[in-house]
């Protein structure tokens, strides 16, 4: 089945499990780079996950994209992410950051040139991508859209427990996001934003 199958407006669980989970697995292959799209609780969730695979060698480096600023930090969400890092000892000059970016296009848009100075693209293989199940999916087809097409990508999906395959539904907040999630990613498919693709 295609995305571009699916109505918005009638989504099983079922459906929204395929949509969501299906083949967003982590392969455990190496890569240039760690790349973390920031969210209002991505210092809490998404830097651990990268920092373990930096620790485990998987990347020599982490870019942490996104300009929001959230709860009055006064850092917006890469710095605050690159500070957060340096504290838990992620050395200075393994770190990447691109702070103009406001929401998952513009991340993979905005992080293609530091990405360029860094590395220079045709020079990069393969990214580690880190973000949770959720939003998997739709910065996945974000990369496959705009990201040139020679680069492959880990999945590195954060292990937070109300969000796996088979608890997401049981937990209202978690369901909310899984809906809207679904229906934004058939919405952007549909619109031609992001690719179609097969679940």
């Amino acid at each position: 089945m295609r995305i571009s199958e699916l109505d918005e407006n009638n989504l099983t669980d079922e459906l929204m499990t395929r949509l969501i989970y299906s083949n967003i697995s982590d392969d455990k292959k190496n890569g240039e780079c760690i790349f973390v799209p920031g969210s209002r609780s991505a210092v809490q969730y998404r830097l651990p996950k990268a920092i373990q695979l930096y620790q485990k060698g998987r990347a020599k480096k982490i870019l942490f994209s996104g300009g929001a600023i959230w709860n009055n930090s006064g850092l917006c969400e890469a710095l605050l992410l690159k500070s957060k890092a340096i504290e838990l000892g992620i050395p200075d000059n393994d770190i990447l950051v691109e702070t103009l970016s406001m929401h998952t296009k513009e991340n993979v848009l905005a992080s293609l040139l530091v990405l360029d100075r860094e590395f220079q693209l045709h020079k990069i293989q393969r990214l580690l991508i880190v973000t949770t199940f959720p939003h998997m999916r739709r910065m996945y087809l974000n990369l496959k859209t705009y990201m040139p097409n020679w680069i492959d990508y880990s999945l590195c999906p954060v292990d937070n427990q109300t969000s796996m395959e088979d608890s997401w539904f049981k937990q209202p907040y978690m369901r909310k996001r899984v809906e809207l999630e679904s229906k934004k990613i058939i919405r952007y498919v549909k619109q031609g934003a992001i690719i179609d693709a097969d679940i």
